[in-house]
């Protein structure tokens, strides 16, 4: 088996960002894209706008940046109990951008700063004025207390504030607000001991007993007449547990798959986090087995032939692994990484017209998303110097600036200067 190239397969599925890992995965993100959608509408945001990114991280969080994108935590998703609890939290965070918190947080900070700086300032004054060192001195030491005590009144505020405008979009996007409740005791259940022993007013947030209460009682204000048409429908349901299968067999051991999915489940989900967990355990043939009984059973999903290809190619069945991508795209149709895992196949397989097809489909990919190692496999593909220039644009994504300029350089050598290769290499010595 090609050890370097299953390596880079997990790539696809996983690429270092700066501080964060965000994972890229087509199946996961055009779910969640569906799920958050009522709510970018309800709060005015255009369709396509609200973009969803995914941080491999064991927390149980998310948050919204700039007002249009969406960073959900794996360990979020993964232990979540349901697409309308997902849809919850959303909501909740889109609530603080609605409320302009960010802006007002800044703004609270810096006018805090200043009146720390002013009792210290007293502080320091009543030393001087009473020629006792010992006389201001609580009054300096206290003055960082106050402000920080003044900041988590303000950020509980805050939440509050978040979770009534969460609930109020919840309502308006017509989405099950039982989802509010649902994650208010997820989260009550993982924090009821820890809040036991904390004084409330020491914390960011409020109790989530008293948050919990408060979105009970707004459930039984609502107007009996409401109903949630937008709620997630059987098969988003279906999709949500497939996905969080998915990501569990990728990212957690396989005790956990085991726990989660015993071989006495024969669910969809048990099957695809089994095969999965088996690929990653090098243990294929078993995980072939798994998913050739996922595509009997449900022949139009084209995700269960994105994993057989993975498979195939991992056992070194090329034409196989090409076939089940092909078949993948054409149930999908655009879709970035499967296109980029596709490519890197061809290039490997080799034979005639495949380097030409990796080009395309390579080209495609960039085209909606541009990623490392889309550029990477472009770069086996192409016989000349552009080959030089796309290694330069791998590097220039992973913020590796002496190989950007280095290849970027090669590629000018080798190339004609009216190229558009040759120019975007010039944009990278820059």
């Amino acid at each position: 088996m090609p050890r370097l190239l299953v390596i880079l397969f997990s790539v696809l599925f996983a690429f270092s960002a700066q501080a964060a890992s965000l994972i890229n995965d087509t199946e996961t993100e055009r779910l969640l894209t569906e799920l958050v959608a009522p709510l970018g509408r309800a709060a005015d945001i255009s369709d396509g706008r609200l973009k969803v990114h995914i941080i491999n991280s064991d927390d149980f969080n998310a948050f919204v940046m700039g007002g249009e994108d969406v960073y959900l935590y794996t360990g979020l998703l993964t232990q979540i109990r349901s697409a309308s609890a997902l849809q919850a939290v959303v909501a909740h965070e889109l609530g603080h951008t609605l409320g302009g918190h960010m802006a007002h947080m800044s703004a609270r900070m810096e006018a805090e700063l200043k009146r720390a700086m002013l009792i210290q300032a007293l502080g320091v004054g009543l030393m001087v004025a009473g020629g006792n060192p010992s006389l201001g001195a609580g009054v300096l030491a206290g003055s960082g207390g106050v402000a920080q005590q003044s900041m988590l009144a303000f950020t509980r505020d805050e939440e509050r504030i978040a979770d009534d405008m969460g609930f109020n979009l919840l309502v308006q996007a017509k989405l099950d607000p039982a989802g509010f409740v649902s994650v208010l005791e997820q989260m009550g259940e993982m924090t009821s001991v820890l809040e036991s022993k904390v004084n409330p007013n020491r914390i960011n947030h409020p109790l989530t007993a008293e948050r919990l209460n408060t979105i009970n009682e707004k459930v039984k204000k609502l107007d009996k007449s409401y109903v949630a048409k937008n709620a997630p429908t059987a098969q988003q349901n279906k999709e949500f547990a497939l996905v969080q299968a998915k990501l569990i067999g990728y990212l957690d051991g396989a005790d956990r798959v085991r726990a989660l999915y015993p071989d006495t489940d024969k669910s969809d989900a048990a099957l695809y986090a089994r095969a999965i967990a088996r690929m990653q355990a090098g243990n294929l043939q078993d995980a072939r087995t798994g998913v050739m009984t996922l595509i009997a059973r449900n022949p139009k999903n084209p995700y269960f032939y994105e994993l057989l290809g993975d498979i195939d190619y991992q056992m070194g069945h090329y034409d196989d692994s090409v076939d089940a991508y092909e078949k993948s795209l054409d149930l999908q149709g655009n879709a970035p990484q499967i296109e980029t895992a596709l490519a890197l196949v061809l290039t490997e397989r080799n034979k005639p017209g495949d380097k030409e097809r990796a080009v395309e489909l390579c080209k495609r990919s960039l085209l909606t998303q541009p990623a490392p190692l889309t550029y990477w496999v472009l770069a086996r593909a192409y016989q000349d110097g552009r080959a030089d220039w796309a290694r330069a644009e791998y590097y220039h994504l992973i913020g590796d600036k002496k190989n950007t300029k280095k290849y970027a350089r090669l590629a000018q050598k080798k190339l004609d200067k009216n190229m558009p290769e040759y120019i975007k290499a010039g944009d990278l010595i820059k």
